[in-house]
């Protein structure tokens, strides 16, 4: 392992205690029930990233999406917006283009979603054009095999080169939790992830392995508050892959706010991917859908 990694790797506790986590989840589930109450789902709504990454998209069909989110003010306007819509990076003009509504993000998978198994240039490319195109934030997956066989450095570069062509832009980097086998190996990518230039960590892609489960979330929560309090950068969480009704979103959002605290519960600091949560929540609270 390269020397750095190893003086990075050494400020935290890389051992994750799994009953402490299974115990925090469990305080988490009972919170959440607690706490389930309208003005939370609003909130929770208000931090989707509305996703299609589906085979079948085409011009046509991503258009109709994006309308859905510019008639939702007039027909919900007592609901929040979405955070933003989230599409294959071939899309990224056709919705920033289309996109009416102003505190919605143009969002795009890139780098080689959802493997990230293609070459290094063919991901900071296609970075390059989705923001060129007008993507407002990115979502990239790290490469899960190499964290499994250690090769942190080339990791780390192309994380950070990614990052440096977002600029200013956000980048979210998506841990794939199901295919890492150990908490502790979640840890070590989150960690990883956040010291290469991500301004938020996710969960998964929930295309080809498991997706969101809340101990990985508890853990990757911990290592934010962990690397928060050692460098005093602030780094978004998100959970995705799987997540489609407002009991499995409220306890996402109440293990952030149990462990990083109240300031992570926003859009700037909070999301959720789903293409089905939305109208789960607007259901609950309208008895209507519409996406």
């Amino acid at each position: 392992m390269d020397n750095r990694f190893i003086e990075a790797f050494s400020k935290y506790d890389m051992k994750v205690d799994q009953n402490a986590v299974k115990a925090i989840v469990k305080k988490a589930e009972n919170d959440a029930e607690k706490g389930k109450n309208k003005e939370t789902l609003k909130k929770i709504f208000s931090c989707i990233d509305l996703t299609t990454l589906k085979p079948t998209d085409n011009e046509d069909s991503v258009l109709a999406f994006v309308e859905k989110v510019n008639s939702f003010e007039d027909r919900f306007p007592d609901m929040p917006s979405v955070a933003s819509i989230c599409t294959y990076p071939c899309y990224a003009s056709l919705v920033s283009r289309s996109l009416e509504v102003e505190s919605v993000k143009t969002c795009c998978v890139s780098a080689g979603f959802p493997s990230a198994q293609t070459f290094f240039e063919v991901k900071v490319a296609e970075t390059s054009l989705a923001i060129h195109d007008g993507a407002d934030e990115i979502d990239i997956v790290q490469n899960a095999g190499r964290i499994l066989n250690e090769d942190y450095e080339t990791l780390a570069e192309e994380t950070d080169e990614i990052k440096e062509v977002c600029g200013e832009k956000t980048l979210k980097v998506i841990i794939e939790t199901g295919a890492l086998g150990t908490l502790d190996n979640v840890k070590k990518a989150a960690l990883l992830a956040m010291y290469s230039g991500a301004d938020f960590i996710k969960t998964s892609t929930g295309k080809e392995v498991p997706g969101a489960d809340p101990e990985s979330f508890c853990v990757m929560c911990q290592a934010i508050k962990e690397y928060y309090g050692e460098t005093g950068r602030k780094v978004g969480i998100k959970a995705a892959g799987g997540i489609s009704n407002p009991k499995e979103a409220l306890l996402y959002w109440t293990i952030a706010g149990n462990i990083l605290g109240k300031e992570w519960l926003d859009n700037t600091s909070f999301r959720i991917g789903a293409s089905r949560l939305a109208n789960s929540i607007l259901k609950e609270i309208t008895s209507e859908v519409h996406f």
